[in-house]
């Protein structure tokens, strides 16, 4: 009975031996095909897009300043809040709406004098330093008034954009990043001879601050008024892109 089972043991062993052999083969040509369609799939175009979008400003923002010296502290103070009060009572009288005009800085602060072996204080100085929003068109007429109602200086004007304006200029600006980004990688995916497909990442890295624009300063001729000539203000973005590439 054993020496007849031995002979159709090696039958069925032999015939299960054929049936693997060939199931191998086609399982290893199956993973070679998946890792050429995952290496097609990692196939990518990275380039950055810059856009500028330009307008005229439409907020311009004013820093003036009372200075006053005394002997106290308490006098100093006292002299600039009245030269305040004068000064910001002439802004709002000139059109300036209240919530307009802020305080920027405010200190009173000891004057040493350094003549002899050892400083000492020798009086005190109040300043309170005030940011006034306005119109381009007014900026050079609320210098003159702040000027003629106790300001001390004006330390500078700056012409810029509106949250609204801005946030309409950076749109623009985001458009045209993107679709330089996009003629970037157009130009490369040809360069190489692939077609470029879909965008996989898109992110911005940077933008320009608008309050830094050009600008002039000018006095009329034969008049004491202020005259200023603001510039354009532009708003640049840069956006970093990737492509899928076939």
């Amino acid at each position: 009975m054993r020496s007849r089972l031995i002979p159709l043991a090696l039958a069925v062993l032999l015939l299960l031996a054929g049936c693997l052999g060939p199931l191998q083969a086609d399982g290893g040509t199956a993973a070679a095909d998946d890792t050429g369609d995952a290496a097609a799939a990692d196939r990518t175009i990275s380039v950055s897009g810059t856009g500028e979008a330009t307008a005229d400003p439409d907020l311009a923002v004013l820093t003036t300043t009372v200075e006053v010296s005394a002997d106290s502290a308490d006098e100093a103070r006292d002299a600039a809040a009245n030269r305040s009060d004068t000064l910001v009572s002439a802004l709002i009288d000139a059109g300036v709406d209240e919530d307009a005009i802020t305080t920027e800085y405010y200190a009173v602060q000891p004057d040493y004098d350094h003549s002899g072996e050892e400083r000492r204080v020798d009086g005190y100085t109040a300043r309170h330093a005030f940011r006034v929003e306005t119109t381009p068109d007014r900026a050079g007429e609320l210098i003159d008034v702040a000027v003629d109602n106790g300001a001390s200086r004006v330390d500078g004007v700056q012409f810029t954009l509106s949250d609204e304006k801005r946030a309409e200029l950076r749109e623009e600006a985001v458009e045209s990043a993107v679709a330089d980004a996009e003629g970037e990688a157009s130009s490369l995916a040809s360069a190489a001879g692939l077609e470029l497909g879909e965008v996989r990442t898109l992110s911005t890295t940077g933008a320009t601050d608008p309050y830094s624009p050009r600008y002039e300063t000018a006095s009329d001729a034969g008049a004491a008024e202020t005259s200023v000539r603001p510039g354009p203000v532009s708003v640049t973005v840069t956006v970093q892109a990737t492509y899928t590439a076939n």
